[in-house]
């Protein structure tokens, strides 16, 4: 019978005479900046977090989901709140909708009308774009754990 080897895999060890480092470079270290840049960067343009760390899927996902969320809040004349607001639910709003980045920052560019909450479809609208902040800020928080090695 053959002995089985209980060794560490060798993917995982620097080849015979190589540095050290090099296994670093094969697995880099999480650094608490990096991470904070890579949640930083997912926050303004969407899905960008996880390109950085080479996530393509949830990238693709992230930056398409985000971006249809505030075309279709946009068309629907949907209400972009701003930082000068009267209340609690409006400064709620704000940060939610400040949560998509610059699509947020894009969609108060193109809007020259302005909301119109008048109709269901506006307050639709108005949901959608709030939808869009959150789900942007959640993915730049997963990609920020991810950087931390806290999630895969």
């Amino acid at each position: 019978m053959s002995q089985e080897n209980n060794e560490t895999p060798l993917l995982d060890q620097p080849p015979p005479g190589a540095d050290a480092s090099l296994l670093e470079d094969l697995h880099p270290v999480p650094s608490e900046t990096r991470a904070w840049s890579v949640a930083i960067a997912g926050w303004l343009i969407p899905g960008l977090g996880h390109a950085l760390q080479r996530m393509w899927g949830r990238a693709v996902v992230v930056f398409l989901t985000v971006g249809l969320l505030v075309v279709i809040g946009a068309a629907m004349r949907g209400n972009l709140f701003t930082s000068n607001g009267s209340d609690a639910f409006d400064t709620l709003g704000y940060v939610a909708d400040l949560g998509a980045g610059s699509f947020y920052f894009l969609a108060r560019a193109v809007e020259r009308t302005g909301a119109d909450v008048s109709h269901a479809g506006g307050d639709y609208g108005t949901r959608f774009l709030a939808t869009a902040g959150v789900l942007n800020l959640l993915a730049a928080l997963h990609a920020y754990e991810a950087a931390r090695g806290r999630k895969a």
